[in-house]
């Protein structure tokens, strides 16, 4: 008996079947496969990235994915987020509901974890810990200072990924071994100081380009193949059919707050009070309440249909409150309020809400 298939009598007959391909790819074969049987993931943003991303991982067999998104699906999303389809529009579903949908029906053997929630300071450690890896769908800079926190206090690899227009960027931060997302960026930049996929746009094959190779480093460190990831910082132009590898590994910094003192700063903002947010180019702002909150569709639907129009589904409540301002509502208390990109509105039209 060949060293192979002796390996292969871990695999039961479906797994060998499903990932036979895969296995025959010598650098990951069947040792590497059972090491991504057993391995447990968190996507962090259910767009354009990590539709990409979390398909990859699901097709490929990793046991555990568990997927985070605090966004309903629009119109705008399908031109890039390939995960999704205009029912999904159509039935104001949560990203992450209907991605866990979509993920599953593709290999039911995995199991996927959706959380229709927001990473804060509050939950990161939660959302974040006990996986063997993090990878970036994220939009914003605040959940990626909060990845880096988490990474380093507890140990966990992380996979960067930004795209804007035609470009993108990727990054693998392992702690220990490279240096962290605060060495090289200290501090986020300044609200509207740098494009975004609102700004400037952005075209689907550049997304496709910068996830899979996202998905392509997270299975060399899951299938034991460390030694093979990149050590640069991959900045790319699809467009311009350009492609620039930065070396970053003397970027360390000996004053970096995060990695080098272990000051968690981002993990450390906790606050009581709402928190609202502008969402860039949406005419929207989410407010999040300072401690999550158990509310009741019925009593809401109830209370809000004498004065408004309401619609509803499992995880979610719509509220138009009049021709300008809609509310979309979560069952723990977070809103997204459309229609204005003013916080202050925002949070006075939220605790209008709550008062009624």
């Amino acid at each position: 008996m060949t060293t192979y298939e002796s390996s292969q009598d871990n695999l039961n007959a479906s797994a060998v079947s499903r990932y036979a391909r895969q296995i025959r790819y010598a650098p990951i074969g069947p040792s590497g496969q059972e090491r991504l049987t057993g391995s447990r993931v968190a996507v962090v943003g259910l767009g354009a990235l990590g539709s990409v991303a979390a398909q990859h991982l699901v097709r490929s067999g990793v046991g555990f994915v568990r997927i985070i998104d605090r966004d309903v699906l629009e119109w705008s999303n399908l031109q890039r987020q390939v995960l999704y389809t205009e029912d999904d529009v159509l039935r104001m579903l949560p990203k992450a509901e209907a991605a866990a949908s979509r993920l599953q029906s593709m290999n039911s053997t995995v199991t996927i974890e959706p959380h229709v929630t927001d990473v804060t300071s509050s939950n990161a450690e939660e959302l974040l810990s006990e996986v063997d890896l993090i990878v970036d769908g994220s939009d914003n800079f605040t959940v990626r200072y909060l990845i880096n926190d988490v990474s380093l206090k507890h140990g966990i690899p992380w996979i960067y990924g930004g795209v804007v227009g035609s470009t993108g960027m990727t990054m693998n931060y392992i702690p220990g071994k490279t240096p962290c997302f605060r060495c090289l960026f200290p501090n986020p930049p300044q609200s509207g100081a740098v494009d975004t996929c609102d700004t400037a746009g952005v075209i689907s094959p550049a997304v496709d380009v910068v996830a899979s190779l996202q998905s392509a480093e997270a299975l060399k460190w899951l299938s034991g193949n460390a030694q093979a990831m990149r050590d640069t910082l991959l900045q790319l132009d699809l467009w311009h059919q350009q492609w620039m590898p930065l070396k970053v590994g003397n970027s360390h910094r000996d004053d970096c707050p995060a990695c080098a003192k272990g000051h968690y700063e981002f993990l450390e903002q906790h606050t009581f009070e709402p928190a609202a947010v502008a969402l860039c180019g949406r005419m929207t702002v989410q407010v999040t309440p300072g401690q999550p909150a158990s509310l009741s569709f019925d009593e809401l639907e109830q209370r809000l249909g004498r004065i408004g129009e309401v619609e509803r589904n499992p995880f979610l409540l719509k509220y138009r409150r009049d021709a300008d301002i809609t509310m979309v509502i979560f069952l723990n208390g977070r809103a997204l309020i459309q229609g204005t990109e003013d916080p202050i509105l925002a949070k006075r039209v939220y605790a209008e809400l709550f008062s009624l």
